[in-house]
């Protein structure tokens, strides 16, 4: 169903366009008015009258026709909404330099990511060209708590805050190995705190292993987390945290540094 706001000044026509847009999956990028509309909840008219503003904007096209489009798909400007938030945070322009670095080291992928309700969400990314059980992109969002990115930035919280974020459900759409109790939980997660990184071994899915360790801003808060990912086929987790961890932990560190010298700067305003 549509989202339905909780205030005077929620918009539902922007809500609903957005969950249009949302819609599309790997699995179907090309839709028909009546999946888009199944998909969302909306009556067909409303659905059709969306997806048209949305292809006049540029942000879908239609398909198979144009008097009466077969189906809709999403265009490259959807792009331009995602990487808005990616670059109005630096992350990217701060970071890549040094995930290239740490990749050519260590000829291993490595990411970024934020937490985003009980998700990470990936922000920035240097991969290797290796086949793995779950492919990631920036965008890509797992349930944070099996991922060494996730029990990162859950750690970084409260137990209260933990329990909040934790109890809503995820949007990955993907189901965990690792389904722990709150006791091991927070056994996990203490851990992490003591030690100032994180390892997950096989517990978001088969073959996947990372080590990760916080980003933190001028301030000293932590503002993200970078990992790096390997093939338990390929590496061991001795090799992962005697030989990889090191280097990551520089890694984070370095960008670190370089976002609590951006704080630093004056920000100066340009007049109107």
């Amino acid at each position: 169903m549509p989202r339905e706001g909780t205030g005077p000044d929620f918009i539902e026509a922007l809500a609903r366009g957005l969950e249009v847009i949302a819609a599309f999956r790997p699995a179907r990028p090309v839709m028909t008015l009546a999946e888009v509309a199944g998909a969302t909840g909306l009556a067909r008219p409303t659905a059709r009258r969306i997806l048209l503003t949305l292809a006049e904007l540029g942000y879908v096209r239609p398909v198979g026709g144009t008097a009466v489009p077969a189906g809709f798909a999403l265009t490259p400007r959807v792009l331009e909404l995602g990487m808005a938030y990616v670059h109005s945070m630096g992350l990217w322009d701060i970071a890549r330099p040094h995930l290239e670095r740490l990749v050519a080291r260590t000829h291993e992928s490595s990411s970024i990511a934020q937490l985003d309700g009980s998700d990470i969400v990936y922000v920035a990314r240097v991969s290797v060209p290796k086949i793995v059980t779950l492919a990631v992109d920036i965008g890509t969002r797992f349930p944070a708590l099996p991922t060494s990115l996730g029990k990162v930035l859950l750690a970084d919280r409260a137990t209260a805050e933990v329990d909040r974020i934790l109890a809503e459900p995820s949007r990955s759409g993907i189901t965990p190995r690792w389904q722990p109790d709150r006791d091991e939980r927070e056994a996990e997660l203490a851990q992490v705190r003591a030690r100032g990184w994180a390892l997950t071994d096989e517990k978001l899915a088969p073959g996947i292993r990372s080590v990760a360790a916080p980003l933190r801003d001028g301030s000293g808060r932590v503002i993200a987390a970078v990992n790096v990912n390997a093939h338990a086929a390929e590496t061991t987790v001795d090799r992962l945290v005697q030989d990889h961890l090191p280097l990551l932990l520089a890694t984070a560190g370095e960008i670190s540094a370089d976002f609590a010298r951006r704080d630093a700067l004056p920000h100066v305003t340009r007049p109107a």
